[in-house]
């Protein structure tokens, strides 16, 4: 039997309650009994937000946070013929718009600031979110949101949002990303961060409104974590061309008389890319090292690295995007080497000489050179595999899908794999060149012989940090344990063990 409506349930309680206390009948009106289904109380009214600007920028933050679920409202000198507007705000006056909204964002130039300072009655109490940038640092003595709070004095400040761009507004890409806050009110800073969060974004407050200048340099600011890995990159590109430019070229030009400058294009680039790339892919692996040996010295893991540790170890991924560049251009130029115009001529002279002389040129068969070369490439291709894998787990969107045990799995076993098949590739290459007077050109020895010590050290070092009683105390170590030290105090020894 079906179960009987909340609403007759109610008739049912009310009837018998008229009984019990002698009502009639007819005091009981159907219509005055009102049914409300569950969970339909009225919602809220979306909280309203003003922006000033109808450009770029304030059209494409107008419709994120309509698509947030809060009001626009559009303040615009010209509010008849502001363009395009997202559908749904709505579009007024400077001073209507500032009376219907709490929090305003200021989406213009600090260049027509001028008409602000004419609204100050109209912007007491408010809170208003200063975007604007700059073109470049240094441009005006003061910070952009210290000029508008010295405007509007009235009106609590706050600089932020200013990092995100009208591509990243209109396209979604605002899910974890960081911004950046500053303000003199509390409240107010709270206000814009509840704002931010609901937009997806990950707030972090940088104080008072002193710090204005520095987030406005933020947006300046050219790739700051590719810098050192791109000086080193190029320093390391440079040392070797020119070395190997010394060696290859000029040496054969003085000593041999002979005119291999083509060479420079291909043959010189594609012995430079590898070099780099290798030693580029073990710098991502030495800061760890050193790490590890420094807390080992120390004793403990609570005693900060020196700067220079710190930033090196902050751009290691970048270092390895860059490394894995280099291996792409060393594969690419590899391949192309058959079809270069010298390795034809020099097959074809070959073989119309042996047509001419009537003579073939005995060809012996070399076990031990057949399998080098195969082993050569084997490891080639095995360290580019790697390679590849280690940079799409780099990438954000495949990182982030990956649980901490995984990515560390990737990144530093199967990274120090590759450092290991990268470095054998190396070694086989020259595996029969390293005693050879012939190679060493002015007493200098080949690049790959260079390219070859800092990974051999990388992983020497990393050999010794696995052995059982160095990782053990490791371990310890990274858990917290710290080693027994004398007390500043009493002098005693004692242990911290967290």
């Amino acid at each position: 039997m079906a179960s009987p409506l909340p609403g007759t349930i109610s008739i049912l309680n009310q009837c018998v309650n008229m009984t019990v206390t002698g009502s009639t009948s007819e005091e009981m009106r159907p219509e005055s009994v009102i049914l409300h289904p569950l969970g339909t109380a009225a919602a809220p009214e979306p909280d309203l937000l003003c922006i000033f600007g109808t450009g770029d920028l304030g059209r494409s933050l107008g419709l994120r946070l309509l698509q947030s679920g809060y009001r626009v409202v559009y303040g615009s000198r010209r509010p008849h013929s502001c363009g395009p507007l997202p559908q749904g705000a709505q579009v007024m006056s400077h001073a209507a718009a500032a009376h219907s909204a709490s929090l305003i964002f200021i989406c213009v130039h600090r260049e027509h600031y001028d008409f602000l300072e004419k609204m100050t009655h109209h912007l007491q109490g408010k809170v208003l979110v200063d975007l604007s940038n700059n073109l470049k640092k240094g441009i005006y003595p003061e910070a952009n949101a210290t000029y508008l709070q010295r405007l509007v004095p009235g009106a609590a400040v706050v600089k932020g949002l200013n990092t995100l761009s009208a591509w990243a507004l209109q396209n979604g890409l605002l899910a974890g990303k960081q911004v950046y806050l500053c303000g003199d009110s509390a409240e107010a800073k709270q206000a814009v961060a509840v704002m931010a969060t609901k937009l997806g974004l990950t707030v972090l407050d940088r104080g008072s409104l002193s710090a204005a200048r520095e987030l406005e340099d933020f947006p300046l600011r050219l790739f700051p974590e590719w810098r050192l890995p791109l000086s080193v990159a190029v320093g390391l590109t440079a040392f070797f061309f020119f070395y190997l430019l010394l060696r290859d070229v000029i040496y054969a030009y003085v000593e041999q008389d002979k005119d291999i400058s083509y060479r420079i294009m291909v043959s010189l680039g594609n012995k430079v890319f590898p070099i780099v790339s290798l030693i580029m892919l073990s710098l991502c692996y030495l800061p760890g090292v050193i790490a590890a040996v420094l807390q080992l010295y120390r004793g403990t893991k609570y005693k900060r690295f020196p700067d220079w540790l710190d930033r090196w170890m902050v751009c290691r991924k970048q270092m390895g995007l860059l490394a894995l560049g280099f291996a792409f251009l060393h594969a690419i130029y590899t391949f192309i080497i058959p079809i270069r115009y010298a390795v034809r001529h020099k097959l074809i002279s070959r073989v119309v000489d042996e047509m001419k002389n009537n003579k073939t040129t005995p060809f012996y068969f070399d076990d031990t050179e057949a399998w080098g070369t195969d082993s050569f490439y084997l490891l080639g291709i095995l360290g580019l595999l790697l390679y590849v894998l280690l940079g799409l787990t780099s990438l954000p969107s495949v990182g982030g899908s990956l649980s901490w045990r995984e990515f560390s799995f990737i990144q530093s076993k199967l990274g120090h794999l590759t450092l290991f098949i990268c470095t054998s590739h190396g070694y086989i290459y020259g595996w029969n060149k390293f005693l050879s007077p012939s190679t060493y050109k002015w007493y200098t020895p080949p690049g790959y012989m260079l390219c070859l010590i800092v990974p051999s050290v990388v992983l020497v070092l990393k050999l010794l940090l696995l052995l059982p009683c160095v990782d053990r105390t490791l371990t310890r170590i990274r858990q917290g344990w710290e080693r027994s030290q004398p007390s500043e105090e009493t002098g005693e020894v004692k242990a911290t063990n967290l």
